[in-house]
This record gives structure tokens, C-alpha cells and sequence, in this order.
């Protein structure tokens, strides 16, 4: 008996442990245009918020990662937690900011059918890992 007890309780605890997520799975397209981005650059430490940023200057590389260019010697990454379904394709990523001109770790963006105007999902914004030109 004390046996089947020790073998459920092993197995309760298997059973609740989790594993960190690996790194997203992307297409070759996707990877080439991630790569391009980074080309020459080294990261950096990573930030919460982004104190400026331009929607236009985003780049949806995949459904767990955007970018956003600042300039040719800067690009933020940013990986959403969870990933971000529907993200890309033909369909938008809407952000919103409160307050404030920052958007920030915890953020959330929403996915938009931009033909038929309605929301088809969510995402929230993980930690900014800035890559840049290394200083000669």
C-alpha cells in the first residue's frame, strides 16, 4: 500500500511541474526577416517599457514576437507572453496606451480584423530586449 502511495505521489508531482517554454517555431520566411533585423546588432539588457515607439515602425516576425525599429542601429524585440494566435497574416496588432506615450511588459494588444473591423484576439507585451550596433 505505502508503495501505490509513494508512486501517486511521484506521479502528482510530475504531473504539476512545468517547462519553460522553448523558442517559437517560425516559418523561413519569418526567421529570414527575424535574422535581417538582427543582422549586426547585439542584445542588450532588457527593458519594461519602451519610452517611444512608433506603430509603423512595428514588425510582426511571428505569432509570439514583434519588432520595433528604431532607426537602422536599434530594433526592440519583444516576446509575447503566451504568444499572440491570429497574430499576422491579415490581421493587425492595435496598441493602446493609458496615460502615458510608453508601452510597457504587461500591455495588452489587441488583434484586429482591419476588413471587418472586429477584435479576433489578444496578446500581452513581454519584456523589450533591445538589440543595437555594437560601438567600434
Amino acid at each position: 500500500m505505502r508503495r501505490i502511495s509513494l508512486l501517486f505521489i511521484g506521479g502528482a508531482l510530475v504531473a504539476c511541474t512545468t517547462t519553460a517554454a522553448g523558442p517559437p517555431v517560425r516559418t523561413v520566411k519569418a526567421q529570414k526577416e527575424y535574422d535581417r533585423l538582427l543582422a549586426g546588432k547585439v542584445a542588450g539588457a532588457p527593458v519594461s517599457c519602451l519610452q517611444t515607439y512608433n506603430q509603423n515602425d512595428m514588425v510582426v516576425i511571428d505569432e509570439s514576437t514583434v519588432a520595433f525599429r528604431q532607426g537602422s542601429s536599434r530594433v526592440y524585440v519583444n516576446h509575447m507572453q503566451g504568444g499572440c494566435t491570429n497574430l499576422g497574416g491579415p490581421y493587425a496588432l492595435v496598441t493602446k496606451t493609458l496615460g502615458s506615450a510608453q508601452l510597457c511588459r504587461g500591455d495588452i494588444g489587441q488583434v484586429v480584423d482591419l476588413h471587418n473591423h472586429f477584435t479576433v484576439g489578444s496578446c500581452v507585451f513581454g519584456d523589450f530586449v533591445p538589440y543595437s550596433k555594437p560601438r567600434a
